[in-house]
């Protein structure tokens, strides 16, 4: 910027110089522009670059936190071994998918909470040992057939009607009823079927733990 005076006039009066006239009107140009395409990502898409980014950072931080965690509680952390597993599944599915949409929950507190989950399915896991223990927190495996024959009282037990059954049956590739040598309830809510088209019996303690009637 620089001053001239009036020839008629003691007061100077002062002109902008060009390059910076320029320099600033393209710098308010830029600022406007990125304002606009920050408006048409939240009218459109709903979200804002500052948002993505912060989506994909809490993703990476999650998946290296499950990783280190699954590799000190061990392989059992994603099994479904018993109701309580399939129970923590879900609740780690659940707390990562929250921690990493909702702004309201703080990357530590999802880390926190997954920490409690897997540390509270390890002390499970352990007190699983005990009878006791296990008929408290767990289901027991119940026999809804026997050899051939449909243990009806069981199915309304269960919850499973014979089309259920009979699904699971095709599923596991049995071509003949007779085949069937007991069909199992698991824990875990998946059917167990036992069949073979030789005539040996079934070894007992695959059933020791299963509920007849």
């Amino acid at each position: 910027m620089f001053a001239r005076f009036n020839n008629n006039q003691s007061e100077p009066y002062f002109f902008v110089n060009p390059s910076v006239f320029i320099f600033k009107r393209v710098f308010f140009l830029v600022i406007l522009k990125l304002s606009n395409i920050k408006t048409a990502m939240e009218n459109y898409f709903g979200s804002t670059w500052e948002a993505l980014f912060a989506i994909a950072i809490s993703t990476f931080v999650l998946f290296i936190s499950i990783i280190i965690l699954v590799r000190i509680s061990g392989k059992r952390s994603f099994s479904k071994m018993s109701s309580f597993d399939f129970a923590s599944t879900i609740a780690i599915g659940s707390i990562i998918a929250s921690g990493i949409l909702l702004k309201d929950i703080t990357l530590i507190k999802t880390l926190v909470a997954l920490i409690c989950i897997f540390a509270l399915q390890s002390l499970v896991a352990y007190l699983m040992r005990y009878a006791n223990f296990q008929k408290l927190v767990d289901n027991q495996p119940l026999l809804l057939m026997d050899g051939a024959i449909i243990l009806h009282e069981n199915l309304k037990k269960a919850h499973v009607t014979e089309r259920d059954l009979r699904a699971k049956l095709r599923e596991a590739n049995v071509k003949q009823i007779a085949h069937v040598k007991a069909v199992v309830l698991e824990r875990t809510g998946d059917l167990s079927v036992l069949h073979s088209e030789n005539a040996e019996a079934i070894d007992q303690w695959l059933l020791e733990d299963v509920e007849k009637k």
